[in-house]
Parts: C-alpha cells; structure tokens; sequence
C-alpha cells in the first residue's frame, strides 16, 4: 500500500516539475514568436501591419484652435494697458486624410515620403462656425516692426499709416488660421500680400522626409535619416540643437518597456523634443505607455542647460532666464514667432502674468502620446501647441508708443488629436495583445500548477517517509522490549538451576 502511494507521489512530483519546466521553456519561446512577429509586421514595407497604418492613418486626425479673443484692444494701444483675452473655440477641423506620397524606395533600407496637408472643417465639433469675427493682434503690424532694426523704424510708421492699420483688427477664423489679403503688405507692394497663420497649408507639405524601414534592423524603424534632404538642421547654429532626433512621433521602434524617453521631431516648432514615461494605462483594452512633455523641455537654460542654444534673443528674454517659451523667428523668416504650451503652462510667471485670462493647467494643457510598448505603434496623440507672436516698444511706431514693455502676445492654441478607432483596435487585439495575454496566461498557470503539483507530493512523501520512519522506530523498541523480557526470563531460569544444584550438594554433604 505504502509502495503505490509513492509511485503516485514519485509520478506527481515528475508531472509538476514537468509544468514547470514547460511553462519556463514558453518564456523565451514566446518571446522570441513575439520578436520574430515584430520583426516581421513591423517594417515599413508594402504587406505589413505598420507600413498599411503608416502610410495612412486609419483613425481621423484632428485639429482643434482655441483663439484669443482681445476685450480692450484701445486701452492696450493708447494707454498700454495690461492685455485681456477670452478664448474662444474649440474650431475642429480634420487633417491629414491623405495618404503619405512615397516618393522613392532607397537601396540603404530607407524610404521617402512626404505628408500633403489638408484641412476639412468639422462643424458639428466646433463651438461656432469658422465664420465668426474675433478681434485679435494685427499679424503683420505686429510683425513688421521686429523685421526692420530702430534706423529703419520711420519708414515703418509710413507704410503703416498708408495701409491705416491698427495693432489689433477685426478677422474671421478661417481668415486668421488659412490666410487674408493684407493691407501692410498690399501697401510695400509684397510678391504675396496674403498673410495667416498657417497660410499656406491645403496641399502644401512641410517637406520631404528619409525614414528607416527597419528591414536590416528593427530598432532603427521609423527613426529619421534626413528632412528636407539634410541630416541635421541648419536653424541653431549648435551641433546639439541641430540635432534631428527620432521619429516623427506616429509611430516609434518596438519594445519601449524599460524607455524612460522618447524621442522625435516635429517641423512645427523647428526642433526635436522628448518626451518623459508617466504612467501605465489602458487604452481600449490595450496596454500603453504614456509619455508627457515635460516642463525641462522648454525650460529656460539655467535649469536646463541643453536649452542653451534655443535663446537667440537676450534682450526679450531677460538674458535666456525665460523659461517655458521657444523663438522659432530662425525659421519662420526672422517674423518674431514663440512657441509654447497652451495658456503658458510652464512658462515663467513674467510671461503668464503679463496678459489677463489664461488658466494653464497640466491636464488640458500638456502634449501626451500613448504607445503600446510591444510594436511602438502611437495609438494616441494630444499634441498641444500655443502661437504667440512678440512686439516691442517703439517711440517711432505711432501704434506702439504706448506699449510698456516686449509683450509674448497668445494668437491661438491647437489640439492635434487621433484615438485609435474601435475596428484598428479590435483588430490590433486579436492580432497581437490577446495573443500575448494568452500567452502570459498560459505561462503563469503551467509554471502555477506546476509549483502546487510538485509541492504537494514533495511535502506527502516527506510526511510518508517520516511516518515510515516512527513506525519502524516503534516496533524496534517492542522487539527490544521482548528481547529484554526473554533474557531476563532465561536469567531467572539459570539462576533457578543453579540454585537448585546447591541446594542437592548440600544434602548429598549432609
């Protein structure tokens, strides 16, 4: 009986050992079906799951403006009074609906693109028609100024008064986003007399792009080799801002578990950025990784010394102490444009203080990116940018006498969204996240019920061979007993006959 209780327990503690060993052999086994999935569906060839969502996204893009509407635009200009602004909006259109125009396949494992623009308006998402008047900052009378050194400042003040143009006007969103006629630059007779401020856009590009495909090695896929034919930027005049880094921030190369940063370039601000791991989440039943801009991103250069080669302008920026604010005027043809996060979040409170109505705060205002961690794959995107524009005192300039000090003027702020849409997701779950779920499943309980199974039969034959062990003890100590018994018994028996044999050697002396 004692003998097949422990060939059950001997068969348990093979069967559990068996599981895991098996559950540990489907670790790296089901990572190396993972790499090799990735490795496959995630280069930017003709076939594959990332080339069919990179060349178009499947989820629309949008993009929403909140403007800035000016509520004393006569108290600011005669008496230099502290400027108050509304935000008006959202106005959502939708963009980029248009494929990526491949424009050549490359022998070193690369391909370039560029992306058209195009800009639907959306009416039920917007808070008004695009139609509506807001009175904001005169664009090019603003601009004008900083374009044409003090000497020159004269003539300025002429040509303005020509055009009779105010530092504030009257314009609809459509006009002040996608561009208007002009009147500045109707009166010096410009080649172009059209102004805004993304004028030009519908079927425009920002430029021709040379990405990795990552078929010789996926951890280069999507990662930028050039932009407009150049490696690195000419705008900075500093091998390190110059930098082009990263991808263009759809999509990033696969396994970012253990990323702390991101990094990627965007011609919207003239630069590349990074963005820092927040926190774990779930995204339509998908595990993703979200990553924020952090506030050191546009700090000024005394907390991040990085940022060094950004200041270009001492004077306005109080010798580069600035921070939360980037110039980008060497790459918008020298107009004085500032970028930075919407309401001036992370900006230093010279330059939230100095106009009234802005609330920044993280949650509405930060650029977040959510990235599945397996494929690198961008499944949301809130990219959040404000455009200021930044004019000066000018005794010369009629419209600007009464102006105090350099003023970070708010224009308008953007909100680039795109969600992964249910069917991409659906599809990117059974593809690839329920399987790796199943997998872990899989893992877990063999490696589990394995760990329980050679437990519990360790621990019975343990508990046998003690039992066995006590038993074998007890009936050593009864044999000994009866040993004991059966030679005390045989002393007596001698000494009985011993004593007999004196007792008849007496009698026989007698």
């Amino acid at each position: 009986m004692h003998c097949d209780k422990r060939n059950l327990f001997y068969i348990g503690l093979a069967l559990g050992a068996s599981l895991l060993i098996l559950g540990g052999v489907l670790i790296p086994v089901g990572d190396k079906i993972i790499h090799e999935t990735i490795n496959k569906e995630g280069v930017l060839e003709e076939g594959t799951l990332a080339y069919e969502n990179w060349i178009q996204t499947g989820s629309p893009v949008y993009r929403q403006f909140w403007l800035f509407h000016v509520k004393n635009p006569s108290e600011i200009m005669n008496h230099g009074a502290k400027p108050m602004l509304e935000q008006r909006g959202p106005y959502t259109y939708r963009i980029r609906q248009l494929p990526k125009d491949i424009v050549s396949v490359n022998s070193n494992h690369t391909i370039s693109y560029q992306q058209p623009f195009s800009a639907v308006f959306q009416p039920n998402m917007s808070a008004g028609s695009d139609t509506e008047q807001i009175t904001a900052l005169n664009l090019a009378a603003a601009a004008v100024p900083s374009l044409y050194p003090p000497i020159s400042h004269d003539f300025v003040n002429l040509v303005l008064n020509m055009a009779k143009a105010s530092l504030f006007q009257n314009r609809t969103v459509a006009e002040l986003l996608w561009g208007y006629d002009d009147p500045i630059l109707q009166a010096i007779k410009a080649k172009d007399t059209t102004t805004g401020l993304f004028y030009p856009y519908n079927g425009t590009t920002d430029g021709i792009y040379n990405v990795y495909t990552g078929k010789d090695d996926i951890n280069k896929v999507a990662v930028i080799e050039s932009w407009m034919n150049n490696t690195k930027l000419t705008f900075w005049d500093d091998p390190y801002c110059d930098m082009i880094n990263g991808t263009d921030a759809s999509s990033f190369p696969p396994f970012l578990h253990d990323r702390k940063q991101l990094h990627f370039f965007s011609s919207d601000i003239c630069r590349s950025i990074f963005a820092e791991f927040e926190l774990k989440k779930k995204l339509k039943g998908i595990p993703v990784h979200r990553f924020v801009i952090p506030p050191k991103a546009l700090a000024s250069s005394l907390e991040n010394p990085d940022n060094h080669c950004y200041c270009k302008d001492m004077s306005v920026s109080q010798n580069c102490t600035f921070g939360g604010i980037l110039g980008i005027s060497v790459c918008k043809d020298k107009k004085p444009i500032y970028i930075s996060l919407p309401h001036f979040l992370y900006a230093s409170d010279e330059i939230v203080n100095a106009v009234d109505g802005l609330s920044p705060n993280k949650e509405e205002h930060e650029t977040f990116l959510d990235v599945e961690p397996v494929t690198g794959f961008t499944l949301q995107v809130a990219k959040r940018i404000q455009i200021n524009l930044m004019f000066k005192p000018s005794k010369k300039i009629k419209i600007l006498r009464k102006i105090k000090k350099p003023i970070f003027f708010p224009i308008v702020w953007l909100n680039e969204t795109g969600t992964v849409d249910n069917k991409t997701a659906e599809m990117f779950k059974n593809t690839l996240t329920d399987r790796m779920t199943a997998l872990g499943f899989a893992q877990l309980i063999l490696i589990c019920v394995g760990s329980l199974i050679f437990l519990l039969c360790a621990a019975a034959l343990c508990n046998t061979a003690l039992n066995d062990k006590e038993t074998e003890g007890s009936m050593e100590e009864e044999a000994a007993e009866q040993e004991g018994s059966w030679q005390m018994a045989t002393s007596k028996t001698q000494e009985r006959k011993t004593l007999n044999k004196l007792q008849a050697a007496i009698l026989v002396n007698s």
